[in-house]
């Protein structure tokens, strides 16, 4: 598991890089997104990648691992954004978000540490596409849960599906950047 836990830092350092970048251009605008917005966003980026694997083609010069990366940032804004709630104007300032994001990915790779110690690391053995599978099925399930007012029986919520689309990008980019599998 100690190669999962690097493997898994290796991953967020470039989605953090990514994540940095993006706020340089456009601060901290995504304090405005409600989750609904934030849950569509990934939502797009999850379709693409299906498409993209079920046809073999792509039209628009964004490479799939681009859209995974964007999953997990997403995923980090909408953890920020369900723990803190929804602004009319941006508040805080980029060393604050990033510290937000520190906070959100070090959760949900604790969670990751927790399930991959359960499941043996079973994630290893799934196909990439399996995992954009499970992405939208997460997404699928959130936008229920928004549809219902937060409300659930015995879900857990859309915070543990937040979590869940966040690793599952980072299992994915894992198994295609650093152990050489294609993206379907």
């Amino acid at each position: 598991m100690k190669n999962t836990s690097e493997q898994y830092d290796q991953i967020i350092r470039k989605a953090r890089t990514i994540f940095k970048n993006k706020m340089d251009d456009y601060g901290v605008s995504w304090r405005i997104l409600r989750l609904p917005s934030l849950t569509d966003q990934m939502y797009i980026k999850a379709k693409r990648l299906r498409q993209i694997q079920q046809t073999g083609k792509m039209m628009v010069n964004e490479q799939p691992e681009d859209a995974f990366y964007a999953l997990i940032n997403y995923a980090a804004m909408a953890l920020i954004q369900w723990r803190k709630g929804v602004v009319d104007e941006p508040d805080l300032s980029p060393e604050e978000a990033e510290k937000l994001y520190d906070e959100e990915v070090n959760k949900s790779k604790q969670l990751m540490l927790r399930k991959t110690h359960d499941y043996d690391e079973a994630w290893r053995e799934m196909r990439i596409s399996s995992m954009t599978d499970l992405i939208l099925q997460k997404l699928l399930r959130i936008k229920q849960i928004e549809e219902n007012r937060g409300k659930t029986k015995v879900s857990e919520g859309v915070e543990g599906n937040y979590r869940d689309i966040l690793n599952y990008a980072v299992f994915a980019l894992i198994l295609s950047e650093l152990e050489g599998r294609e993206m379907n």
